[in-house]
């Protein structure tokens, strides 16, 4: 599905995306269409020297930026530093919290915004703090008691940290060892840690246990004040309504006065889907599930491929590296 053709886009939709105002009637929306979408774009675009071809990068860190050794090759550095040259505006647009992006050695040479917890937490390309969409302690407790009683183990995202963790620390670990980090956790002890903000949960199984993830995504579909994705298979991230990826674009191009020619997103996962959805191209890796495959546009190369490097290129045809 395309940028055009999204329910998404038909919601948020022209007004938006232009002039920063909300237009959110599908019916009037799908009637323009998109010719008129094009033209009128042509027109504003005219009348406000708009001169300049920006087109926005969004891509998804974990399974598609980063290797299997979760490390950015150094081709796809090279085609970041030259998007970022020729002008175009670069996201990193991930469900991991802050800290566990920065900490990524090559991150430190990439002055790019970054948009944390499914577009919860958004970063300025100077790591300032530009937007935060928390849940609420009533809201916290009736998800964490819906997905306790499935059997299924909690991480609590903060503007504190993650606990009783964030989810990269838990590769290294057995998920015996995961099972009694769950087990030990006081999650009362959340809400006595100072103004602390709840950004997102994550309901965690073992591999063998996704059918749990299938009962958790059921027992909370009712739930409009929620988005609900997996960035795994063995994963179900729940965020407020307002983090979603997709809307994380939009709103940043609306803070910052910008206006995006085009919006590429690369991503893996069923958290990606959200910014498939606003963009005018989406490309999944080759390592992503069947089921995000068929979201996209198109389909590059693995993440131990280049696949991000390799879908640039192909695309653009104007990347020299």
């Amino acid at each position: 599905m395309t940028f055009w053709q999204s329910k998404l886009f038909g919601h948020y939709a022209v007004i938006f995306l232009l002039t920063g105002n909300l237009y959110s009637d599908q019916d009037d929306f799908d009637k323009i269409g998109k010719r008129k979408i094009r033209s009128f774009f042509i027109i504003l675009k005219k009348e406000r020297n708009w001169d300049e071809d920006m087109k926005c990068f969004s891509i998804d860190l974990d399974g598609t930026l980063l290797n299997s050794q979760h490390e950015i090759s150094h081709e796809n550095l090279s085609v970041l530093h030259e998007l970022k040259k020729q002008g175009h505006e670069v996201i990193l647009n991930t469900g991991r919290a802050f800290p566990d992006v920065i900490k990524i050695k090559a991150v430190e040479e990439l002055q790019v915004p970054i948009f944390c917890v499914n577009g919860a937490v958004l970063y300025s390309d100077k790591r300032e703090l530009m937007y935060e969409a928390t849940i609420d302690e009533k809201t916290f407790k009736e998800i964490f008691a819906a997905v306790k009683a499935l059997d299924v183990g909690i991480l609590v995202y903060t503007n504190q940290g993650g606990f009783p963790s964030t989810l990269p620390p838990l590769h290294k670990l057995s998920w015996n060892e995961i099972e009694e980090m769950f087990r030990q956790f006081d999650y009362d002890s959340i809400f006595k840690l100072e103004n602390v903000k709840i950004y997102k949960l994550i309901g965690l199984v073992n591999h063998d246990e996704t059918e749990k993830i299938d009962r958790v995504k059921e027992a909370l579909s009712e739930r409009s004040d929620l988005s609900i994705a997996s960035s795994f298979p063995n994963n179900i991230e729940i965020t407020s309504s307002e983090a979603h990826k997709g809307k994380a674009i939009l709103r940043y191009q609306k803070m910052k006065q910008l206006t995006f020619e085009e919006i590429y997103a690369f991503g893996d996962g069923g958290n990606d889907i959200a910014q498939f959805e606003i963009a005018t191209t989406s490309v999944a890796m080759g390592n992503a599930p069947k089921e995000v495959k068929e979201k996209a546009d198109f389909v590059t190369k693995t993440n131990d491929e280049n696949g991000f490097a390799y879908a640039v290129k192909e695309l653009l045809k104007a990347v020299s590296v």
